[in-house]
């Protein structure tokens, strides 16, 4: 006996492949796993001022670069100005030149950017000891009892960090850091006490984002590193941890902007709040990582179109055989219900029906005449397309006549298709009776009604298309249906007399 161990492997193989390609492709590109989802998107304005003094200007200004946010789209207007956007390993600037710059200039940076959830700074690599810090002789005395005093109460560079900075914001200071105080803002103090032992820390620029705001300025914060990970401090405050609503514009510990050829400079942020479509968002971020190379998005809007009614078909193919192999519905046809579940998306479930009955009556009228004609089956065929086309124009004038706008959708029904239709149906009819052709009609309409419903679902257009690890999943369960030989459902009935009555 044949082994059916390789077969049920193919169909374990094919259903993990489907759902976890399908799950993949939602947690690492975003896709939304449900149609019509909707993400927080933030728009943020960046006007850069300064005064030109008649001489060739640079502008260089640091661009975000925050993994808590992903950058959808970005754009700088500079009218005259050359635009370079640089983006080393140490950050991303844009740089504005011109040879001469007289009089007040406004320079423009727009970007619009989405949550990521990230808020961990992780580092990858290692970062290099700083070069200690050589206090004045005024302060070193003092710096150092604060430094060795703090420095015993901690156990490590976080522990030092977190001690630090509730020093300097106590409220009650010690007579040192007072001292220091006086020639150190918090935010450098905090930085060069750290230096002083070693301990990498850089200072950052944030935005708190707040919808509506304009005329922003950047807020200081200050990195420090320990086991992989930056923590975020404001030693302005005293607080530790990233805000939900901080934005990181600058990490790079340099200058936010530099400017050459001008004077009293300065930039200013305005921000506004905004959904947007999460599918849109994925597609988006997948364009700007280069990840469209094997997704349909990246067909034109035409192939995307008819791609996305194609591949509603295997849904469809799913409920033939469901209904067909294990509840026993007779159809016309085998899968002349997914073709006419097809064209009830385009028609509407009622307008569809309508108009299927009335084409496949009348072509039966026509078929029954032809009969007596005794032609050959090409030809009989061929004249039920043309009469079938006929009777579709008809119904198609008739309604626009009578300003009925859902009759013009009849013209969606695959043509082909309703010729052989009603072709099978006359043969039937002069085989079994018009009985068999009521059940196999009634049953070809009751299954595209099932197959359209299950078609025309939003959630199953948005995974088909969107998920295309789904239709492996979808393969896998109609192989397995395939290997079903028991009763069907409506054969229980037919064979209970058998079983004998007990």
């Amino acid at each position: 006996m044949h082994s059916r161990k390789p077969f049920y492997i193919l169909v374990a193989l094919l259903f993990i492949t489907g759902i976890a390609a399908s799950v993949y492709r939602g947690i690492e590109h975003s896709v939304p796993f449900v149609p019509g989802k909707q993400v927080q998107s933030w728009a943020v304005d960046a006007k850069v001022s300064f005064r030109g003094t008649g001489e060739p200007a640079e502008v260089s200004f640091s661009l975000p670069e925050d993994p808590a946010y992903e950058i959808l789209v970005e754009n700088a207007t500079s009218p005259g100005y050359g635009l370079t956007i640089t983006n080393n390993a140490i950050d991303r600037r844009a740089i504005w030149s011109i040879r001469t710059a007289t009089g007040t200039q406004d320079l423009y940076y727009k970007v619009t950017l989405i949550p990521t959830g990230q808020d961990k700074l992780i580092e990858t690599a290692e970062p290099q000891a700083p070069a200690v810090y050589a206090w004045p002789a005024t302060e070193q005395a003092a710096a150092e009892q604060a430094i060795e005093e703090i420095w015993s109460r901690s156990a490590t560079n976080l522990s030092f960090a977190q001690q630090l900075n509730k020093v300097l914001n106590a409220n009650e200071r010690s007579q040192n850091i007072e001292l220091l105080l006086t020639s150190n803002t918090p935010t450098k103090l905090f930085i060069r006490m750290l230096h002083s032992k070693g301990i990498p820390a850089k200072e950052v620029s944030g935005l708190y984002l707040e919808d509506q705001r304009r005329r922003q300025q950047l807020s200081s914060f200050v990195e420090v590193y320990n086991d992989g990970e930056w923590h975020l401090f404001n030693a302005e405050d005293g607080t530790q941890g990233r805000p939900e609503n901080l934005l990181l514009w600058d990490r790079s510990g340099t200058s936010v902007l530099d400017v050459i050829g001008g004077v009293n400079s300065q930039v200013n942020f305005s921000m506004l709040q905004d959904t947007r479509s999460a599918l849109a968002t994925a597609i988006d971020v997948m364009k700007n990582d280069n990840a469209l190379d094997f997704s349909l998005y990246q067909l034109p809007l035409e192939e995307q179109s008819l791609f996305k009614g194609i591949l509603l078909i295997p849904i469809g193919v799913l409920v033939v055989v469901f209904l067909r192999v294990l509840i026993g519905i007779k159809t016309s046809g085998t899968f002349m219900p997914v073709l006419i579940a097809l064209a009830f998306i385009q028609t509407t479930l009622f307008t569809g029906l309508i108009g299927f009955l009335l084409i496949v009556a009348f072509g039966l009228m026509i078929r029954s005449y032809l009969s007596e004609l005794n032609l050959l089956l090409i030809s009989r065929i061929s004249a039920v397309i043309i009469v079938v086309i006929g009777i579709i124009g008809l119904f198609t004038l008739l309604s626009y006549k009578f300003g009925l706008s859902e009759g013009l959708t009849i013209t969606f029904f695959p043509m082909i298709i309703l010729a052989w239709t009603i072709e099978r149906m006359s043969i039937l009819w002069e085989e079994e009776g018009p009985k068999e052709v009521i059940v196999q009609g009634g049953g070809s309409l009751f299954v595209a009604t099932l197959a359209y419903l299950a078609m025309s679902a939003t959630w199953v257009q948005h995974w088909v298309f969107n998920f295309l690890g789904i239709h492996l999943v979808i393969l896998a369960l109609v192989l397995l249906m395939g290997q079903y030989t028991g009763y069907r459902l409506l054969e229980l009935k037919r064979f209970k007399p058998l079983a004998g009555e007990k």
